[in-house]
């Protein structure tokens, strides 16, 4: 494994059910959850709810941790740049409503904003995305998953069966 980075993101619904996602830069980028990195000592929930409002300009409820996805590279990955090799990222990810009928605030240049259905996600979202907002519809919580990101890939693989765990709850292993 290489460097470790710390993130958040969230499901964000609105009243119909509709998934908030951002789509970043210009050109053919991916949509994804909204979310970013936790800042030193800040802990997942206030980074979560820090991080959405100043990409969105939404106030939100967390309402559940859908799950702890670890996004790497494929085993063996070369340099990705002058930096080295992209660093495998740990994901808390949370089901959230979006907290009004618009946004507190404009959100910044770069970002564009746009609901969808969760059965109608476009094609360019990230492998992390599709997995959430699978596991979050699907009403899951307390889900570990590994979610490969090999570059260029738009959707992940087929999601693995859920066990059940000796509570009854559905679980996952971080290796599907």
């Amino acid at each position: 494994m290489s460097a470790l980075t710390w993130a958040v993101a969230a499901v964000v619904t609105d009243d119909t059910g509709r998934v908030l996602l951002c789509r970043q830069g210009r050109g053919e980028r991916r949509y994804a959850l909204p979310g970013g990195r936790l800042r030193p000592a800040e802990g997942p929930v206030r980074a979560a709810l820090r991080d959405i409002r100043a990409e969105t300009g939404w106030d939100i409820e967390l309402t559940d941790l859908v799950g702890i996805y670890q996004v790497s590279g494929p085993s063996g990955e070369g340099a990705a740049g002058r930096a080295g090799p992209l660093p495998d990222v740990l994901v808390h990810v949370f089901r959230a409503r979006a907290a009004g009928v618009r946004p507190a605030t404009d959100p910044p240049p770069g970002c564009r904003l746009s609901w969808h259905s969760p059965d109608g996600l476009p094609e360019a979202v990230t492998p992390l995305t599709r997995a959430a907002v699978t596991d979050a519809t699907a009403g899951r919580s307390g889900v570990l998953r590994d979610v490969p990101c090999a570059p260029g890939t738009v959707a992940s693989a087929p999601l693995p069966a859920a066990r059940p765990a000796e509570d009854g709850r559905p679980t996952r292993s971080l290796h599907p």
